[in-house]
């Protein structure tokens, strides 16, 4: 809410185009190396240290890599800014392996309540140091040092709250099992940068670092949930199914029921950021965003089409399933660039309209995906999509009225705004109750554990 009224929308257009560009060698960072320390059956110290030494070594190369591009980037862009940031995010690149190495074992033995402090004290330096740095003219570069102060406070706090006791001393020998099952894992994440980032490098270079910047903020409005939501769930996610195929090797019942929860969260908050963008945009970013309202109600769809699929991954990986991993990325990957590069051609809005049906036919190719691997029932997930839509419906009633009351640009902003809020809270609780949602059944589950508690 800050940044976005001390960076005007072309700053932040630099920096979103710079952070795209660097997100495809940050795919790079650990070849898959800490998901192959939460992920191994009989994990040794030989591996730890393996693990370490990909990390390690990864970093450093990285580091000078952005450092040697820096230059040509800036120039190919004609925007000299984007210099000043590579350099600081080499120095981020340098010093993460001493955070994603101790984090990666806290997500094994799963000490979410590490984690949850860790990224909690992270947070509070990203916002502290890039609000102040911005707010002294520092410009788009402040989101960079924001980053690199980051991850220092969040080295520090891993140690405070873990106190981890690792083998660190690097060796060569199991560097090639690590890398093997990376590898593959490191190609999927190249290919979903790619297609995450593909909107904003086109617009950027064939349109404006304007309409870049616009897109950026609309796309951050709606990927809210997964910085809010799925990136908590797939912290946990991944452990646990690995945990559950270790074990068990039955992950059916497991994987409708957290279907069920994401997709009833999600479309929730999908359709009110669809119905509400206006306001909720006005509120967070200011007048100078107006224009980013009309691509998030788009882009809030396509979202919503994509959803289902965003839970197929960590399963998949649970069960060791890295080569359909990555067919099912590359197909979504190819259909997403395809929208990407029609969408640009024509518009800014047209290009939010083209991702939603690239987000259907993702959906289609994971879920298809994770049935060879995973046994459960088309009929049983489909009944879980319509309690999840009946509870976002519930969810959406209150937008609706505030819209028929108020429509869909008034200069009246928190009343709809809290109405929509409140009133889709409470909507969404309803339907979930009256569909025994698992929202609702794990809602009730939690309130009862603390009733035993006292």
């Amino acid at each position: 809410m800050a940044i976005a009224r001390l960076l005007t929308p072309s700053e932040i257009g630099i920096y979103s185009v710079t952070m795209v560009l660097l997100g495809f060698i940050a795919t790079f960072r650990d070849l898959g190396a800490g998901q192959y320390l939460v992920q191994n059956k009989e994990l040794s110290e030989e591996k730890m240290r393996a693990t370490w030494s990909v990390q390690l070594a990864l970093g450093t190369f990285l580091a000078l890599v952005v450092l040697a591009v820096a230059v040509p980037t800036a120039d190919f862009y004609r925007e000299p800014q984007i210099f000043n940031i590579m350099l600081v995010l080499a120095l981020n690149f340098a010093i993460t392996p001493f955070l994603a190495y101790p984090n990666a074992w806290l997500v094994r033995e799963m000490r979410f309540g590490s984690i949850a402090g860790v990224r909690f004290i992270g947070a509070l330096v990203h916002a502290a140091s890039a609000i102040t740095m911005a707010w002294l003219g520092y410009g788009p570069v402040s989101l960079a040092w924001a980053n690199a102060l980051t991850t220092v406070a969040s080295i520090i706090a891993i140690w405070i709250f873990a106190h981890p006791s690792l083998p660190w001393r690097p060796i060569v020998h199991g560097i090639g099992d690590v890398v093997s099952f990376g590898g593959k894992l490191t190609v999927t994440s190249l290919m979903n940068t790619l297609s995450g980032g593909a909107p904003e490098l086109l617009l950027g270079k064939m349109s404006s670092m304007l309409d870049a910047g616009l897109f950026s903020r609309g796309q951050g409005l709606v990927t809210m949930f997964q910085r809010l939501v799925m990136d908590a769930v797939n912290s946990v996610a991944l452990p646990y199914f690995a945990k559950q195929s270790r074990e068990s090797g039955n992950l059916g019942v497991s994987f409708l029921v957290a279907m069920e929860l994401v997709t009833g969260l999600g479309w929730a908050f999908f359709f009110g950021i669809a119905l509400m963008a206006y306001p909720a945009i006005r509120i967070l970013y200011g007048p100078q965003w107006d224009d980013a309202v009309d691509p998030a109600r788009w882009l809030a769809i396509s979202c919503a089409f994509a959803i289902p699929a965003a839970i197929c991954p960590p399963v998949l990986i649970a069960v060791g399933a890295v080569n359909d991993v990555l067919k099912a990325t590359l197909l979504s990957t190819v259909v997403t660039l395809i929208a990407t590069a029609i969408g640009t051609q024509l518009s800014l809005l047209a290009l939010s309209q083209c991702l939603i049906v690239s987000g259907a036919i993702a959906s289609v190719i994971w879920i298809y995906t994770a049935r060879k691997h995973i046994s459960f029932a088309i009929g049983k997930m489909l009944f879980a999509w319509v309690k999840s839509m009946l509870v976002a419906l519930g969810a959406s009633a209150a937008s609706l009225i505030a819209i028929l009351n108020w429509g869909w640009r008034s200069t009246e902003l928190l009343v709809p705004a809290l109405l929509s809020g409140t009133g889709g809270l409470l909507g969404a609780l309803i339907l979930a109750w009256v569909t025994k949602h698992q929202l609702w059944l794990e809602i009730s589950r939690v309130a009862l554990m603390r009733r035993g508690r006292h």
